[in-house]
């Protein structure tokens, strides 16, 4: 596996929903001093119930964003990927089992905390048949967007499952979501 500073100072996680890219990029951030970004947070209104903004507002957020010097970038959204890639140093495909990102998705919507990595200020998580079947709908994504990362030939990491995304964890020596050490960190 490829040594985390071999990735650069700026690394894209892409992945399915809620197969944990929001959470290693705070966990990253914190090894590593590299800003957190989280698109979900630019692409949709905070204190809202996920509403999006405008998507010119959001392609500027997005590129503003890439623009600078150092960050850890998590979310997909394919239409802004090229430029993204373009910038982006390193990346760091997840996938995962659906039944196991499924019941993150509903183990969050339940606990409903601020405290969540990548969560929308002042915004509600509520279980939604739009998000169960976006989950579904996007069941196959990783495949495609690990075609297209490798045509980059940037560096690259990919964890298939939950345990080789933990395995990622240790090797790293990076905060995991249950350690005490990130548990405070996760609203960023």
């Amino acid at each position: 596996m490829l040594a985390l500073s071999a990735l650069g100072p700026r690394v894209a996680i892409l992945g399915p929903s809620n197969s944990g890219k929001s959470t290693l990029a705070v966990s990253i951030s914190q090894k590593t001093g590299l800003a957190p970004v989280h698109l979900d947070q630019l692409r949709h209104l905070p204190h809202t119930n996920w509403q999006e903004r405008p998507d010119e507002e959001f392609a500027q957020l997005h590129d503003q964003a890439i623009k600078t010097d150092s960050w850890v970038m998590e979310g997909n959204y394919s239409t802004l990927l090229p430029p993204r890639l373009d910038r982006a140093t390193g990346m760091i495909l997840l996938d995962g089992n659906l039944w196991l990102r499924y019941f993150r998705y509903v183990k969050r919507t339940l606990k409903n905390t601020e405290t969540r990595a990548g969560h929308l200020a002042g915004g509600q998580d509520r279980l939604s048949w739009q998000m169960t079947s976006w989950i579904f709908k996007t069941r196959s994504d990783a495949q495609v967007y690990e075609d297209i990362l490798a045509k980059t030939g940037k560096p690259m990491v990919l964890c298939r499952t939950a345990n080789e995304l933990n395995q990622l964890y240790e090797d790293w020596s990076l905060p995991t979501p249950w350690s005490e050490d990130l548990r405070g960190q996760l609203s960023l």
